[in-house]
Formats: structure tokens, sequence, C-alpha cells
């Protein structure tokens, strides 16, 4: 089974199992404190992924580097994740949560790219056409490219909408050319 696929699978059952408790907003804070750990101790990361190291003894990492962190459901659940010898994807099953998560409640990710810091106001129109567009929340990520001249491009999955100057003279030169 790919990584994939068995990512979702746990991201899955951990979500339906949180929303069914009643403890979801628990679930995401202490996955929070998981993904901040993961993401700055890449030693831990490769323990977990490393075939060397056995399913006991990442119950007993995991034990040891989370103890005053996390609860005992969260903790159940990443036992469960070792034992099944999936502790090396745990970084990837955060993820595919935090994306299952926001299908659920309606948020999609976007980049904005623009030339120039935007302001506040400008800013808040933008995310609110944006809400308006995608008839869903947006998390924006505000990003600036000092390679163009004006306007902004914007990221929505996989497509792209750029209404940056430079982009607009490239399609320009492109039609003068052709």
């Amino acid at each position: 089974m790919s990584s994939l696929i068995a990512s979702r699978r746990y991201a899955s059952a951990l979500l339906s199992a949180a929303e069914e408790g009643n403890f979801l907003d628990l679930i995401v804070r202490e996955l929070q404190v998981i993904k901040e750990v993961l993401e700055n101790s890449r030693d831990l990361v490769h323990a977990l992924r490393s075939p060397l190291v056995k399913g006991d003894k990442k119950i007993h990492i995991l034990e040891e580097v989370f103890r005053d962190s996390i609860g005992e459901k969260m903790f159940l659940f990443l036992k469960l994740v070792a034992r099944k010898k999936r502790a090396g994807l745990l970084p990837e099953i955060i993820d595919e949560f935090q994306i299952l998560l926001d299908e659920k409640r309606g948020v999609i990710n976007v980049e904005v790219t623009s030339a120039v810091k935007l302001s506040d106001e400008q800013s808040e129109e933008l995310m609110t056409r944006l809400a308006v567009f995608t008839g869903k929340k947006i998390r924006a990520k505000m990003l600036l490219n000092d390679q163009f001249i004006g306007g902004v491009a914007i990221k929505i999955g996989d497509t792209i909408y750029d209404g940056s100057i430079s982009h607009q003279l490239q399609l320009l030169r492109r039609t003068l050319v052709s």
C-alpha cells in the first residue's frame, strides 16, 4: 500500500474518532505540537522511519518526547501507528489530517504573490473576493516576488491566476512575435 493511501486512512480514522468523541479541537492542537516537534527534529523523524528501530522502541521514543505535551487519546493513536509499523508516516498523516479537516470545514489554501506588500485593506478585499469566487473560506499565504513589476498572482490548488504585469508583458510579447 502506498504511503499516501496509508497516511490518508490513518488521518481519516483519527478525524472520524475525534469527531465522534467530541475531542476534535484537542486533537488538532496536539497534532500541531507533534508537527512542530517533527519539523524541528530530523533525528526523531529518522528514528521513526528507520527499519532498524523496532516498534516498541519507537513507542518508547514517542512517549519520552511527547509525555508532557499530548493527552492519552493522542498517545493511543501514536502507539497504534507505531505498532502497525507506520510511525515513519507521522508527518504525512498529520498533513493528510489537515487536508481532510480543511475539506470538511470548507477551507482552501491560497498563495498570493505580489510585487509589494499589500495593505491590510487590499488583503482583506482580495480575501473577500476570493471567498466569494471559490465559495470557501480562505487561508492565505502572502508572498513577495521582486521580479513582478506590479499586480498579483494567485495560486489555488494547482491553478494559477497570474495578473502580474510581467506575465501580461510576456503574453503581449508572444502575441506580437507570432
